[in-house]
């Protein structure tokens, strides 16, 4: 029988390993930042050309390379950073592993330029496919340059997978922003087709936080630092205020390496208790600094997730030094009536409250009504006060939806319409309308959001939806990783009736909103779809357009436990019979049922 196991060649084996490490055009960028960090750079530059899917490029004035370091870099394993297996229990390097460089080579054509700083000529060596295609002497600035080109150009399969380049994109800079905020005394630049995006001098962390996020944030941090012999909890927190709908502006650092937890995320916004609106998270950018023997970083490819030896006692730590901070901070800070200038001209402060006027205060109803005993009730006769039943017999008797719930639903009845009365209202969620064979029990809320969704496709069909302008424009700040995302789909929100201007790095002014809906707070809205289309594949296409409608139609719709007059519910009812898909709702749930005659008959017996 012959032999069917092989093994696979070297090249082969090193895209398969390669899938693991480099994933996208962001995790090469990881990986080379994060070796540039630990070859002691202080000034690093990172170059993207087509959102890394043409190049990649890190620049660092580090330590460098010798010739046989040059070529030994890309063999798989191959690390200056473990000597033996202890060494895993100590490791406080970002890179260890030695498969970086190896799997880059594997998927894409590098070109690597390296000079230690003792030595006056350095190394050029090109590979592809693995495989050194050309080594020689150069002339370059001591430190590293390497350049990944053409990702994935040999699998092209694994290409067809990457998603739009505003997407690659924001990914490359959430990877470029973990490693810039870690090491705020390291300069750093980043540069996306020719223009520079970001130019983050040396400095504090707090510095380097107000670079990333806009001035806005230097007046809105709150210092946390709590040290112990166990673990260090240092960085900053966002006052409440800074919180938002996005889960984008959350950095947590363990010995300066980016992480993701779930766990240890819930123990800050846990640390918040009441001061923050429900749905929103909390600014942070926290490290925690504790003995590497104390936690295993060599669980996950990426590095990103790690495991400690009692996470409990971590994630006690982080939310006793959250909310010793948050307590240090008065969130509410008491006005000082003696020192504020504004306050000691008022009227009330300068002017003195004379005998005559007391007196006047005192014989007045107001005063009586207070001071004396048993006159809360008391109410003075007045002219004005005659017709006071008038008020009440003219009230309307029934309760309307909140003003902009349920905008645009105007009555314009046809002949074969129920009649009014004929809606019944139960609960404040479900409506109760006569059909011709029945009756139909109308979830109010998924009606209304199927009408919406429909109203908001029309508008991607050349409908778009009327604008009302702003008097003053609103300012609306992204996390710098949204700032791309939302600049691509200005243009169609702008179809739906939001017009967006750019104003400044991460903000834009909101100078109109929809005509129907005057009232929403547009910032949350905005907020919303961003999270909602994050991780959309490409451009604006009809399924991705769906998701800015499904969006938007969830957000205006009328809620449960809302009132509605006789002739709102008459109009929504028209309005989803006119939809054209009127009895299944966009998320696949039923927007109503129908009971009929017959079941009537079967229950009752007439």
């Amino acid at each position: 029988m012959p032999n069917s196991i092989h093994v696979l060649p070297v090249h082969i084996a090193n895209q398969i390993a390669a899938g693991e490490v480099i994933q996208r055009p962001s995790s090469a960028v990881k990986e080379l930042l994060e070796n540039a960090v630990d070859a002691g750079a202080t000034d690093i530059q990172l170059v993207i050309e087509d959102a890394g899917k043409s190049l990649v490029q890190v620049i660092d004035n580090g330590k460098g390379m010798g010739a046989e370091d040059a070529v030994n870099c890309f063999q798989r394993h191959a690390t200056s950073k473990i000597g033996e297996i202890e060494d895993l229990f100590r490791i406080k390097t970002m890179g260890f592993r030695g498969e970086a460089l190896a799997s880059i080579a594997a998927v894409a054509q590098v070109a690597l330029k390296t000079r230690p700083h003792d030595q006056e000529l350095g190394t050029a060596i090109e590979l592809e496919n693995s495989v050194i295609t050309s080594t020689a002497s150069c002339a370059c600035s001591a430190g590293t340059s390497i350049s990944m080109k053409n990702l994935f150009f040999n699998v092209p399969a694994r290409r067809n997978f990457l998603k739009s380049n505003t997407v690659e994109l924001r990914h490359i800079t959430d990877e470029f922003l973990h490693v810039a905020l870690a090491f705020p005394e390291v300069s750093f630049s980043m540069t996306s087709n020719g223009q520079e995006s970001y130019h983050l001098d040396k400095g504090t962390l707090k510095q380097r936080i107000v670079q990333v996020m806009g001035n806005s944030y230097a007046s809105r941090l709150v210092q946390v630092e709590e040290k112990t012999d166990y673990l260090n909890v240092t960085g900053f927190i966002g006052k409440p205020d800074t919180a938002r709908k996005t889960r984008g502006e959350q950095y947590l650092f363990v010995n300066r390496r980016f992480i993701r937890s779930a766990y240890l995320n819930h123990a800050i916004v846990t640390a918040y208790e009441e001061l923050l609106p429900q749905g929103s998270f909390p600014f942070f950018v926290l490290f925690i600094e504790l003995d590497p023997a104390h936690i295993d970083i060599n669980v996950h490819p990426t590095k990103q997730e790690i495991k400690f030896d009692d996470d409990k006692i971590v994630y006690a730590f982080i939310k006793s030094a959250i909310r010793h901070a948050l307590a240090q901070f008065s969130i509410a800070p008491a006005l000082d009536f003696e020192l504020d200038p504004s306050i000691q001209q008022l009227d009330a402060v300068s002017k003195p409250f004379t005998a005559d006027q007391q007196q006047q205060a005192r014989s007045g109803g107001l005063y009586k009504t207070f001071v004396d005993r048993h006159q809360a009730h008391r109410i003075e006769s007045s002219s004005n006060l005659k017709n006071w039943k008038d008020f009440f017999e003219t009230a309307p008797k029934e309760t309307s939806a909140q003003q902009g719930d349920l905008e645009g639903l105007t009555v314009t009845a046809p002949m074969d319409s129920p009649p009014l009365h004929s809606c019944l209202h139960v609960q404040k969620t479900y409506i109760v309308t006569e059909a011709a064979d029945g009756v139909r029990l109308i979830h109010h809320q998924l009606a209304h959001q199927q009408i919406l969704f429909e109203k908001f496709n029309k508008a991607w069909e050349g409908a778009p939806i009327p604008i009302q302008r702003a008097l003053f424009p609103q300012a609306i700040h992204t996390a710098p990783s949204d700032e791309q995302l939302l600049e691509s789909i200005r243009p169609d929100l702008l179809q739906m009736g939001y017009e967006l201007e750019s104003f400044g790095k991460n903000s834009f002014l909101l100078n109109g909103t929809p005509a129907d809906h005057p009232n929403e707070n547009s910032a949350a809205i905005i907020e919303m779809i961003l999270e909602d289309v994050k991780d959309a594949t490409s451009k604006l296409h009809s399924a991705y357009r769906e998701r800015i409608a499904k969006a938007l139609a969830r957000k205006h719709a009328v809620r449960p436990g809302t009132s509605l007059t006789a002739t709102e519910m008459h109009s929504l009812v028209e309005q989803l019979f006119n939809c054209k898909q009127s009895k299944i709702h966009f998320d696949g749930r039923p927007i109503y049922m129908q009971i009929g005659n017959q079941q009537l008959y079967d229950v009752f017996g007439s």
